[in-house]
């Protein structure tokens, strides 16, 4: 990518930026040959979950006691290797962000026995992993869950429905989301469920306006042994917002990959293409478009590092930072995208423009792990909380300031 100065922001350390550059080269040459080679999209995800194992940069998707880089899950090398990833390609970041999504999980809330079982082989790229809470009539409204965990002696028999499970029908574990008890979110369990378990089926691949490996899940009677169990039962919900809280911030990476990426492909574009004897480049109209952009990008980027730097030094939930940087990059992405399409006109919506790529890629990322319109629900609600904590801990003696002035 052209513009690397938010490397030397201080919310990064030379760590970052040494796997920043490293990674950006074996991106270049291993992953952009394939960016267009979405075929067999299932096979293509499973040669890069298995070729990201292979250079070491799974790692990142674990924590050090099971072969990670870092002591504990580093969201800020998460979000990193992300935006790296996306800059070349939607399925190489997904193959990436689904390793650490699909075992987050189990790194909180797993036994010593679960995460031995499961971690190294998903850092060496040999098991692939799946995230499954999106059910086919709740998708943000996670307290609403139906699939259920009924207990039958050692075991838990597992009924329901999943949809839009990413990787599924390729995965080799899923972590499983269901109803352990009372409704709501405090009646909610989560499960690591093979993939060979009986009762356990892939019920329908599905197809997405960009190239994604995902599919419907079926449950019935598919039953789990209780050491799969994360936690205790009613543990699922925090479990679930937990992991989301560490991987959201990296979905606006992803995004601010895709951003920068059609931000060099208008700038390129602009400076080759001539129009009425000049450059695209010298009219006043394309260039609001190039400051608009690279505008969207910084603030997306500022809001990115800032949610995975507190998570990372300063506090476990970040739900707030997080919201807010999924909710920010993602809806500038789509901004920066479009303007690179309209940049190149008529040549950007050919099939195979990379910009066009773009446009298709960059749309899901409003929608999932949290629509934006939950994230601002989210921010809000967060936001109120602030307020009124803070009003709650005031000293008395400022409240007939803060009367007078309402009055």
């Amino acid at each position: 990518m052209a513009d690397r100065t938010f490397l030397d922001w201080p919310f990064l350390d030379d760590r970052h930026r040494e796997l920043a550059t490293e990674l950006a080269a074996w991106a270049e040459a291993r992953i952009e040959p394939h960016a267009d080679d979405d075929g067999d999209v299932e096979g293509l995800t499973r040669d890069f979950v298995r070729a990201l194992g292979e250079a070491g940069w799974l790692r990142y998707a674990v924590p050090g006691a099971y072969g990670g880089a870092r002591d504990k899950l580093d969201v800020r090398s998460i979000c990193l290797v992300r935006e790296t990833l996306a800059y070349r390609s939607g399925i190489a970041d997904v193959a990436f962000a689904m390793q650490g999504l699909g075992t987050g999980a189990i790194t909180l809330a797993g036994s010593d026995e679960l995460k031995a079982a499961y971690l190294p082989a998903v850092r060496e790229g040999r098991r692939i992993a799946a995230f499954a809470m999106t059910e086919p009539d709740g998708g943000s409204d996670v307290a609403a869950m139906r699939t259920r965990a009924e207990r039958d002696g050692e075991d838990f028999v597992l009924n329901g429905a999943k949809t839009l499970i990413s990787n599924a029908g390729i995965a080799d574990h899923y972590v499983v989301f269901a109803r352990t008890g009372e409704a709501g979110a405090r009646g909610l369990g989560a499960f690591v469920v093979d993939a060979d378990r009986p009762g356990l089926t892939v019920s329908e691949r599905q197809r997405l306006l960009a190239p994604h490996a995902i599919g419907a899940l079926s449950l019935r009677d598919c039953r789990v042994p209780r050491s799969h169990l994360l936690g205790q039962p009613g543990d699922g919900f925090r479990i679930g917002m937990a992991t989301l809280d560490i991987f959201r911030a990296s979905v606006g990476a992803a995004a601010l990959g895709f951003a920068r990426r059609a931000l060099d492909e208008a700038l390129a574009h602009a400076a080759r293409r001539e129009a009425f004897a000049r450059p695209l480049a010298d009219f006043q109209m394309v260039q609001d478009r190039i400051a608009r952009m690279a505008i969207d990008i910084d603030a997306a980027a500022l809001l990115v590092y800032r949610a995975a730097w507190v998570r990372d030094t300063r506090a476990e939930r970040v739900t707030r930072e997080a919201s807010m940087a999924k909710y920010h990059a993602t809806e500038a992405a789509q901004r920066v995208v479009d303007s690179a399409l309209q940049i190149h006109g008529g040549s950007g919506v050919v099939s195979g423009a990379v910009v066009e790529r773009l446009y298709r890629e960059v749309r899901a990322q409003r929608i999932y792990e949290g629509a934006n319109g939950v994230q601002k629900l989210i921010v809000a609600g967060q936001v109120q909380k602030g307020a009124r904590d803070a009003a709650a801990e005031a000293p008395f003696s400022t409240w007939p300031a803060t009367i007078s002035f309402c009055t």
